[in-house]
């Protein structure tokens, strides 16, 4: 049996993922509202296939528990944000999981931890933690990092097919943990040390980072001499050896977003070109927010009311807020754009998330005269001929209205 720790955006769709390939498996979370629901057959987020995966899992006997389990394997898949002063990892997630695996495990467990972490962290604190019980690494527990390698909106999918890492100690341990993986996985699953699993993780979310900083700053640059952006990386991707991304209002979700800062904090006067990306990206929002002043100069709007912007989530369909460009601005607004509560929908987000946020399309047309596009959902691309007469600043180059704006 494996007990999996975390019942979030990876460790649910892992947790049914295992279940409805013939690993028995129990799911565990503190959240007894989220608990409930999983045992009443109920998705806790939006994401294509889950519904199929949860009732598939159920079908194979899932079980859903507040408490940890007696087994002898563990995953814990639990959030790991970083310090915003040091820009350090926070383990406290992690560690809290692992501490409660030790009240129950027995001897010879293994716990693998799929939480992205800096490199060093499974050392810095996980073992201490272990070792503090009086337990041995290696022959009372085992610990492994195989890290989670999927994105909201492609989960099932991506857990399906996309290559995973394991990093173990022992190399026995390390290929029983990529066999009950292959269990599901059709990617080759690589076996190699915990340190090397934990960096190379970082390092596919900072090279990601990187890439889209720069499309970012071309942005900035074009736009400050009337050049089109959109244009020059069209042209200049002709290149056979040039791939570059397209611009956007800044990084959201809880990869590319945070886990370059955990390089940044861990070896600081090194992550030279790392620090730079993360702050192109995180800057976008603001830069946004100066499109919008400028655009409502132009074109003489001057109640901010009468401004809305269309998304809330990081990325297009998908429920997932975290740390979006949308709810950056929001925190921006007081200095930004006089304080007034901005005007938002999102049909992915049903439920209230800030002041101002509209439920209904057409409701929230009809009090706006400026749209601001953050989000390519499907939604907005089926619908933009209902944008015709407003005036448009899309960030995502989506939309063919003439006369619309762009970053």
């Amino acid at each position: 049996m494996v007990n999996i720790i975390g019942l979030g955006y990876i460790g649910l769709p892992t947790a049914l993922m295992f279940a409805s390939h013939g690993v028995e498996v129990v799911g565990t979370d503190i959240n007894e509202s989220l608990i409930s629901k999983l045992k009443e057959g109920q998705i806790t987020f939006e994401e294509e296939g889950m519904s199929q995966l949860l009732s598939s899992a159920i079908r194979a006997g899932i079980k859903f528990s507040t408490e940890y389990q007696k087994t002898d394997m563990y995953i814990v898949a639990v959030p790991t944000p970083y310090d915003n002063v040091s820009k350090k990892i926070d383990p406290c997630f992690v560690t809290t999981a692992v501490a409660g695996v030790l009240e129950v495990c027995p001897k010879g467990a293994v716990i693998v931890i799929e939480s992205t972490v800096s490199p060093g962290t499974i050392d810095r604190f996980v073992r201490p933690i272990i070792h503090a019980k009086g337990l041995r690494v290696g022959v009372d527990v085992h610990i492994v990092h195989a890290p989670e390698r999927i994105i909201p909106g492609n989960m099932v999918y991506e857990l399906e097919h996309n290559s995973r890492t394991v990093g173990a100690d022992d190399a026995i341990v390390g290929q029983m943990v990529k066999d009950i993986y292959a269990s599901f996985c059709k990617g080759e699953i690589v076996v190699t040390d915990i340190r090397t699993a934990e960096m190379t993780k970082v390092v596919e979310n900072t090279f990601r980072d990187i890439n889209i900083a720069f499309a970012n700053e071309l942005a900035k640059i074009c736009r400050s001499d009337s050049m089109d952006v959109y244009e020059i990386i069209r042209i200049a991707n002709k290149h056979p050896r040039v791939n570059i991304l397209q611009p956007g209002p800044g990084v959201g979700g809880h990869c590319i977003s945070v886990d370059p800062w955990f390089l940044v904090g861990d070896y600081p006067g090194l992550a030279n070109i790392i620090l730079a990306a993360r702050k192109i990206n995180d800057s976008m929002p603001e830069f946004v927010l100066e499109r919008t002043r400028e655009i409502m100069r132009e074109k003489g709007i001057t109640d901010v009311s009468r401004v809305g912007f269309y998304g809330l989530t990081y990325k297009e369909n998908v429920d997932d807020v975290r740390e979006s460009p949308t709810l950056q601005i929001v925190h921006l607004r007081d200095r930004s754009l006089g304080g007034t509560p901005l005007k938002i929908f999102d049909p992915w987000v049903r439920r209230d998330i800030v002041p101002g946020q509209y439920h209904d399309f057409d409701a929230f047309l009809n009090d706006v005269d400026l749209v601001v596009i953050m989000v390519g959902h499907s939604h907005i691309r089926e619908n933009m001929h209902r944008l015709s007469g407003k005036v448009v600043l899309d960030t995502r180059k989506i939309c063919d209205l003439p006369e619309t704006y762009f970053l």
